[in-house]
């Protein structure tokens, strides 16, 4: 007896690429980056983003730190957030852990 079976890839199609924005250049200080963390209240995000942080540290000259954290997991970040760490960070890590 010959069967056949039909297998079905449900894989949707690769996202086409889109420009970056032009976003103006930043000039890092010679001291070091500004770096910014933002938290997403996760169980042990904190934890996590300690250990990256401590890790970029071990690489190169951090100037300063601004660690923000968002109010709940399921929500997104507030602007008032997402606008001091534009103010204040030239590079920002987000993480989430469990």
């Amino acid at each position: 007896m010959n069967r056949q079976i039909k297998l079905v890839t449900p894989d949707a199609p690769p996202p086409k690429p889109v420009a970056a924005p032009d976003f103006p250049r930043r000039q890092l200080d010679a001291k070091g980056i500004r770096l910014g963390v933002l938290d997403n209240s996760k169980g042990n995000a904190d934890l996590l983003l300690a250990m990256i942080v401590d890790g970029v540290r071990a690489e190169i000259a951090v100037k300063s730190v601004v660690s923000l954290r968002k109010p709940h997991v399921t929500f997104p970040a507030t602007q008032e957030v997402l606008d001091q760490l534009s103010a204040e960070a030239d590079v920002v890590i987000s993480a989430m852990a469990d």
